[in-house]
Parts: C-alpha cells; sequence; structure tokens
C-alpha cells in the first residue's frame, strides 16, 4: 500500500491569495453541491458565497471548476463554477466530454434554477481565449499535453510533465492544479478525473462541432467580450478575433500580453478586474 498524499479540496484558498497578494481575511464561503441531471447523472459545482450567483463559470476540456479559484477570490462576488460533464466531480457526459451543444444543455439545466426567466439565462458572456475557430491544429501542445500516459507512477512524474508543458506558471500553482484535477490510486500511481471518459479511438474529430457554433455567434444579442491570451500558448489567432468582430460588432476584444490560453492561471487579477467590469 503505498503513501497517500491527503486531499482537501477547500484548504488551498490561502496559497491562491497569498501567490498573487490577494488579501486574505479567513476562508471563503464555496460549498460543493451536485445538480441533478434528470436522467440519473449529476453536474458537481463549487458554489461562491451565500447569495444568489451573479456569475456562472465554466472551464476548458480537461481541466475543472478549480481552475478559477484565484479569480474568484479577485472577485469576491457569489458565483457558480461548475465541472462540465466527465470533468472534476461530475459525472459523465451524454456524448464526447467537449461536445458543446449537449453539454450546453446540461449546464442550462444546472443554471435555469439561479434566473428569474429562463430565455434570459446569459446577460452578458465572456469568452477566455477560446472561439469557435479553435482547431486540433491550434490545440496541438495542448491535446499532446492531454492525451499523454494514462497514469503516472508517482505524483513527482505527473508533475514533472505538467511543469514541462506550462512553463508560464509557478510549480506551487501546477502542483494545487493536479491535486483538484487528478487522484491518487492505492497503488501510489496517479490518473487524471477527465481521463475516465476518454472518447473511443477513431471516433469522429471532437473540434468539427465548433466551427459550427460560429452560426451561434450571429445570433447573439447579450455584451460579448473576448479576452484573449497574447503569449504562444493562446488557441486564439487574429483570424477568430476578425471573424468574432464580423459576427459581432459589438463585441469587445481585450489582449492580455502576459497570459497565454490559461488566462486564469497566468494573469487572475487582470481577467478578474475585466469580468468585473464587464458584468457589474
Amino acid at each position: 500500500m503505498a503513501e497517500m498524499i491527503p486531499y482537501d479540496e477547500m484548504s488551498y484558498f490561502p496559497e491562491n491569495a497569498s501567490e498573487f497578494g490577494i488579501p486574505y481575511d479567513g476562508p471563503p464561503v464555496v460549498r460543493r453541491r451536485a445538480f441533478p441531471l434528470g436522467d440519473g447523472r449529476s453536474l458537481s459545482a463549487l458554489v461562491w458565497g451565500d447569495a444568489a450567483p451573479e456569475l456562472v463559470f465554466l472551464h476548458g476540456g480537461a481541466q475543472n471548476a478549480h481552475t478559477w479559484d484565484t479569480v474568484a477570490l479577485a472577485l469576491g462576488r457569489p458565483l457558480l463554477a461548475i465541472d462540465l460533464p466527465g470533468h472534476g466531480h461530475s459525472d459523465g457526459p451524454r456524448k464526447s466530454s467537449i461536445a458543446p451543444r449537449s453539454n450546453a444543455e446540461d449546464v442550462a439545466t444546472v443554471i435555469r434554477p439561479a434566473a428569474s426567466d429562463a430565455p434570459e439565462l446569459v446577460r452578458a458572456l465572456v469568452l477566455v481565449d477560446v472561439t469557435p475557430g479553435v482547431t486540433g491544429e491550434k490545440g496541438k501542445v495542448i491535446a499532446d499535453f492531454i492525451n499523454g500516459p494514462e497514469s503516472f507512477p508517482s505524483f513527482d512524474e505527473i508533475l514533472a510533465r505538467t511543469i514541462e508543458f506550462n512553463p508560464t506558471r509557478t510549480e506551487s500553482s501546477l502542483r494545487r492544479g493536479i491535486l483538484h484535477n487528478a487522484e491518487q490510486r492505492p497503488d501510489g500511481s496517479w490518473v487524471w478525473r477527465y481521463r475516465r471518459f476518454r472518447p473511443a479511438e477513431g471516433g469522429p474529430d471532437p473540434f468539427d462541432e465548433f466551427s459550427t457554433l460560429w452560426d451561434v455567434i450571429d445570433g447573439l444579442r447579450m455584451p460579448v467580450l473576448l479576452v484573449r491570451g497574447m503569449r504562444p500558448q493562446s488557441v486564439v489567432d487574429d483570424a477568430d478575433e476578425a471573424e468574432l468582430l464580423r459576427r459581432c460588432p459589438t463585441a469587445r476584444v481585450e489582449h492580455v500580453v502576459e497570459a497565454g490560453h490559461s488566462v486564469q492561471g497566468d494573469a487572475p487579477l487582470e481577467l478578474a478586474q475585466l469580468i468585473d467590469a464587464f458584468v457589474p
């Protein structure tokens, strides 16, 4: 029996605050809640604060709700951070774990009770370094990391690989990220939580469905903000930005110079300021 590394998901907030100089007067009000989807599955989420959520955060592929912890601490607003289907503590998806349309239906089931009028579920939309223009080629480095070994013999090995693929992040933040996003087996090895629902090999390219979402952009009527990381790790390019503005001329675009794809990890305070100003 290998030595198990203890994990308490609510114990790392002081580290998040300290790393970015966020005042910390004590543990924030955060609880984990399961939201039934009506078909035997449920989505898990972190509920920040006691009041009705003002913001809903959705992470990217192979991540989980804790990716927003530092942003949430900086905002200090009631919000909901959801583990998408097949990620974190949520049950598996109806289709692929990155199928946007079926996942969106599951997410709507979760946030609808917090909205007074269901058709108005989204009053403002913030896209964090993503557009329907994302492709497997643009996200190759990220995909190479995600599609790595099925398991790792030790925490040191999973940490070393994570550091290799995330050169802009501190070791302490990556260590926290692994503890939130992976689990240790009784033999001491480590596996990513999102690998539980890995799609079958040889199936359709999951990125194909993303390109169809450009038509959704055409119909958006709420304020839209794109926050784009400008380091090479970003998956958004100039053509994506131009296409977004062509289809949604009222959209606002903000460039974060010191961030790659993970703006919430590289520049969480700047991201929090942008969100706070855009969604009053």
